[in-house]
This record gives C-alpha cells, structure tokens and sequence, in this order.
C-alpha cells in the first residue's frame, strides 16, 4: 500500500473547511481511494437525505452506480442492512446470499461483482450513510484493507458533519438537497457529453471532472453549462 497516498488521503478527506467545498467530488475521492488503494473493484457512497431515505451519492464507475440504484429501488441489499444497523456487512461471496438478497444478489453478479462489504459512516450513535466496496472475484476482504476502508468512512463523516454542524437541520437539509440536485445536473450532463462524442458515460464523468478541477470550478458549475450550452467549455472532452 502507498503510505504517502493513504497519509494524502486522510488529509484531504480532513480538509473540509473550504467556502466551495463540493459535496459530490469530496465522496467520489473517497470511492476513488478505495479502488485505487484497498483492492475494491468498485465503490458507491449513499448518504440519507432529510426523510431517512438513502440516496446514491457518488459511485466509482457506472456499473455500482446502477446496483446502488437497483439496491435502493429494490429495498434489499448489504448498504441498507448497514445503514439501518449502523454495523459493518461483509460478504465474502454473494452465491451464499440468494436466500437474504435473492434479487440483489442475483444483480450483483450479473454486474460482475462476487464480494461486498458495506461499512458505516457514522459518528457515535447517528448513521449518515454507508460505504459500499465490491470486489469482482469471491473470496474474503483484506483484514488490513478493512480497518483502513473504515477509518476513510469515519473521517469523510466527520468531515460531513462538520460541514453541517452550523445550524445543524437547515444545513443538512440544504446541503443534501443541493448535493442531490447537482447528482441530477452532473447525470444530464454526462449523458449529453457522451452522446456528443461517443463515449461512455465513465469516461463523460471523468472529463466534466478534470476541467472542473483544472479550472477551479464545482461540478455542477460546469454541467449546468454544458446542458445550457451557456459556455464554450473547450477542451472539456479532450
């Protein structure tokens, strides 16, 4: 494991107090970290919005985005078993899960996932969402990897909290509810993007990410541009 990326990490997951803190691309570092360090497959990020309800709030590739969806849709599934515990789920292979998750499971396969482990993100006793890491091939979970995947989860979620910590219900409220606009905006826009230059829409996300950051701008700054063809963005797909 690269330590020096690990100890970045922690620190930009920590490095939440900045006026154009972008809720979207903060949760899409912790998936992408995940993936990049700890052998995921792929990961996904759900956070409960003002109802209690869970929503898909950043996903590593688009396929776990589709099984988050499908999770959700379904109401069955380890991130749910987790949110709703506020206890870690591992499973090692999901053959052995038809009975609990018959449709999940079966989806997650065909997806071409055989492990997921669903972790917590909580502080004490509240539960704000959960951490999905899937894994393509069965088999168990790195008992290293794990502990680290879960300590990634607890600073994202003090990090959330903090940003909400100031009139705490309006904030939530407001901050989830725009972070879900933005989704909606950000999948308008990958769908546009991809259609114009024939590309898939990981790769539409990758690109509205990159010019975002190369100019300094926040996610759904840049898709909303793009679907109102209000700007030039050139080079967005280059």
């Amino acid at each position: 494991m690269n330590e020096r990326l690990l100890a970045k990490t922690f620190v930009e997951l920590a490095d939440n107090l900045v006026a154009d803190f972008d809720l979207i691309d903060f949760l899409r570092l912790l998936t992408d970290r995940c993936v990049g360090m700890l052998g995921a497959s792929a990961a996904g990020v759900l956070l409960a919005d003002r109802d209690g309800e869970l929503r898909v709030m950043a996903a590593s590739d688009e396929q776990v985005r589709l099984l988050e969806l499908f999770q959700l849709q379904n109401d069955e599934g380890p991130c749910l078993d987790c949110f709703r515990t506020g206890a870690p789920v591992c499973v090692p292979d999901l053959r052995t899960e038809t009975a609990h998750w018959p449709r999940f499971a079966v989806q997650a396969r065909l997806h071409g996932f055989g492990a997921v482990q669903a972790l917590p993100m909580r502080l004490r006793d509240e539960v704000v969402g959960a951490l999905n890491l899937f894994r393509s091939a069965p088999g168990p979970f790195d008992p290293v990897g794990t502990p680290i995947a879960q300590a990634m989860a607890d600073v994202a979620t003090i990090s959330l909290l903090q940003q909400w910590s100031t009139q705490r219900n309006t904030v939530l409220n407001e901050q989830l509810q725009a972070a879900l606009n933005s989704r909606v905006l950000i999948e308008q826009a990958k769908g546009k993007l991809a259609e114009r230059h024939d590309i898939d829409m990981e790769q539409a996300f990758t690109a509205l990410r990159r010019y975002a950051r190369a100019h300094n701008r926040r996610l759904s700054d840049v898709a909303r541009a793009l679907i109102d063809d209000s700007e030039p963005l050139a080079g967005l797909a280059s």
